[in-house]
């Protein structure tokens, strides 16, 4: 045999603390067809700075679709399937990169994902640029070896085969035909070179993770050894592997035969389905009204037909709603008839290689006025590859290399729903057969009515009112996720363990609303002065702060009066401005120069915030160089009068001293105090600092500028004006 080893590389992705699912960074790769062995080299490494300390990385494996992962513990949304990803923990402790293989052999073929992140976030609001954060880097390559020319298994047809040793097992394949209901697996006349009892081993099917539903066969002697499987999957290639069992290294002769037995499906009369629907979707035109075709649920049924068939087909089409949505139509109507003779099967196409990043949603309603016993059931099971062809009550819809999903409904319990999170990418079926308890004869000419509603949707809810569906990229492929907000958690946003109540939104809102008049005073503080540019920006600054917070809130108390990236910039460029004007305003350099710094500085402000606007210069660049003009200004006015400047005492210890305190307790409270969970009252208690503090450092006005006397102000008076212009006469 002749094996081709093939290597698959992609970058190096940064990995991040979990808090939700767009955290974890994802990998996709291709496994090819014939694969007998696969290895993924996964290096994990840190930087070297002091920040970075001892780190478990996580990684999840899944064939067909993203892993479904919950490293926080919530709750799944109600009628969700859950099976835990398979994983691995990667530590990085001493060293600096950390290498590790891990191998599966005999792995299916088609898409393979893998994520990585780290553990939960701790919370901790940090300011850009006050802390480096350690860049934790997680790398995932491909190894596969792959046979070029495995032999074809040709359904009822002995094959004779070698074992050449132990450690060289035989690889075969053998095709799964459409509607296989069954299949039969013979291995007969084994014996080894050495004319010796031969013990072999058969593994059937390829390994997908996290669950394998890979079946062993162990024959010993000569004699004939079979395995039966039921639903093997459709229109796929079977792996089989046979390894010799023997400690030496003799070869060892197998004949092998596979036989399918196929399962005839019954007329849908598809093409008069096909004409309704077309009539259905048509626009009205002239003459059209006689036209007589049948009604989409009036299709002609094959009586006959269905009695020797094993299964009722029901046309089902795809169509496209946008990117990882899809809605599943049936041509014969929503309702589709159900009996106890065969399943009824509906194909839901999910192979397109891009369905996988969403949730089907599969939804039963049970008509029940269509059943006429009491105690009937209609069971149905969702299963990928192959359809579960035998509904009673002791199978587990389980098929031949998968586990599928049970739905049941009846009278008692007339709706049933079906969640699956991230199907994998392959051809979905769903059967449904009407089971009747013993003893009622008149069960086998019953028949239900079963109304089907099945869909794709990115989000499952659209995450609820306390969460946002969000579309991820890694490279070209798109998959979805929930970011949930105000303490909601969970796969959809439904866990409320750690949610905020009704009245502790409220009570934020508030909070971080009403914090931001603690500007008033220093409004007016700004205007008794004669400061009227720096009261319009402080006035500037707490209107957009407040309509900021009020859009911001992550619950159900909030307010956007225009949109939030717009009331985002304002709120940012007002906090700025208002710090630049402030300290521009202390340093009482002349009135011309302060205009000109002022716009200058708004200016560039604004043309940093645009580019950064997280950025902790954009804060602290124009804090630093304000400062710098104040201290030269105070420095220049103290050498000019030969004393300190400020002179008075009273300014230093009243208002200065108090200000920069309470600017210092505000900026550490910003930038090392926050979380979220207490963002709403330390962002409050620094909107109140900051307030109070430009109300402390105001400058006092000028000397030779009185105080604001409105009656001297308002001319609109009646005023009593005397004519003192003198008269000249001529005198002749």
């Amino acid at each position: 045999s002749l094996y081709v080893s093939e290597y698959f590389s992609q970058s190096a992705q940064k990995l991040s603390f979990y808090s939700w699912y767009g955290n974890a960074k994802l990998f996709h790769f291709h496994v090819p067809e014939d694969t007998v062995l696969l290895r993924w080299l996964l290096q994990a490494s840190r930087g070297k700075g002091p920040e970075c300390t001892s780190m478990e990385i996580t990684v999840h494996f899944r064939h067909g679709a993203p892993p479904v992962i919950n490293p926080l513990g919530t709750r799944f949304p109600a009628n969700a399937t859950i099976r835990p990803s398979y994983n691995i923990s990667i530590t990085l402790s001493s060293a600096v990169q950390n290498t590790t293989f891990v191998n599966v052999t005999t792995p299916a073929a088609g898409d393979w994902f893998i994520a990585a992140h780290l553990p939960e976030a701790a919370g901790r609001i940090e300011v850009k640029g006050f802390s480096t954060p350690c860049p934790y880097m997680f790398q995932a390559d491909m190894f596969v070896l792959r046979l070029t020319d495995m032999p074809v298994l040709e359904p009822g047809v002995p094959m004779p085969h070698t074992v050449v040793s132990p450690a060289k097992p035989l690889h075969v394949k053998v095709f799964v035909p459409k509607h296989a209901a069954g299949m039969r697996f013979q291995l007969s006349s084994c014996i080894t070179s050495e004319q010796r009892a031969c013990a072999v081993r058969v593994l059937l099917g390829s390994i997908t993770l996290p669950q394998s539903f890979q079946r062993i066969l162990t024959c010993t002697g000569s004699i004939n050894c079979s395995l039966a499987l039921e639903s093997p999957p459709w229109e796929k290639w079977l792996q089989i592997m046979v390894e010799s069992l023997g400690t030496g290294n003799a070869s060892v002769k197998v004949e092998m035969l596979a036989s399918f037995t196929v399962c005839r499906p019954g007329s849908t009369s598809s093409f008069l389905n096909f004409i309704s629907l077309n009539q259905s979707q048509a626009v009205a035109r002239p003459g059209a009204a006689g036209s007589s075709a049948p009604a989409a649920g009036e299709a002609p049924h094959n009586s006959s037909s269905q009695r020797g068939s094993c299964l009722q087909s029901q046309p089902v089409v795809r169509e496209d709603l946008d990117v990882v949505s899809v809605r599943y139509r049936l041509l014969n109507g929503p309702s589709v008839p159900v009996n106890t003779r065969s399943p009824t099967l509906l194909l839901l196409n999910l192979n397109t290689g891009m369905d996988s990043g969403g949730s089907l949603v599969v939804n039963l309603l049970l008509n029940k006025t269509s059943v006429s016993l009491t105690n009937a059931t209609v069971v149905a099971c969702v299963s990928a590859a192959s359809p579960v062809l035998s509904l009673n009550a002791t199978r587990n819809c389980s098929t031949a290399f998968s586990q599928g999903y049970p739905l049941s409904v009846s009278t008692s319990s007339a709706e049933a729903m079906l969640i699956v999170l991230y199907p994998q990418t392959d051809d979905w079926f769903l059967s449904l057969q009407l089971l009747c308890p013993k003893g009622q004869g008149e069960c086998t000419t019953a028949e239900a009515k079963v109304t089907v509603f099945s869909y794709l949707t990115p989000c499952f809810n659209d995450c609820g009112p306390y969460g946002q569906c969000s579309l991820l990229r890694r490279h070209g492929y798109l998959y979805a996720g929930c970011s949930c907000k105000a303490g909601w958690g969970g796969w959809s946003c439904t866990d409320d363990t750690k949610a905020q109540s009704v009245g502790a939104q409220n009570l934020a809102t508030l909070l971080l609303t009403l914090s931001n008049l603690m500007f008033l005073p220093a409004i007016a503080v700004a205007v008794y002065r004669y400061y009227l540019v720096e009261a319009s920006v402080y006035t500037y600054t707490m209107f957009f702060s407040t309509f900021y917070h009020a859009c911001d809130q992550p619950g159900v108390a909030v307010m956007c009066i225009m949109d939030y990236d717009t009331l985002q910039y304002c709120d940012f460029l007002g906090s700025v401005v208002s710090i630049w004007v402030t300290i521009l305003c202390m340093a009482r350099v002349k009135k011309i120069l302060k205009y000109v710094l002022f716009i200058l500085g708004t200016l560039l402000i604004a043309m940093s915030l645009q580019l950064d606007r997280r950025g902790v210069w954009n804060m602290m660049g124009p804090c630093l160089f304000a400062l710098v003009i104040m201290v030269t200004a105070w420095v220049h006015h103290g050498a000019k009068r030969k004393h300190c400047y400020p002179s008075s005492w009273k300014r230093w210890v009243f208002y200065l001293l108090p200000g920069i305190t309470l600017a210092f307790i505000a900026i550490s409270v910003y930038a090392f105090m926050e979380t979220n969970e207490n963002y709403y009252y330390t962002h409050s208690i620094w909107h109140v600092l900051v307030a109070c503090s430009v109300a402390f450092l105001l400058p006092p006005r000028d000397k030779h500028k009185k105080p604001w006397a409105w009656s001297q102000k308002l001319t609109c008076r009646y005023q009593i004006c005397q004519n003192d212009r003198e008269e000249l006469y001529a005198v002749t």
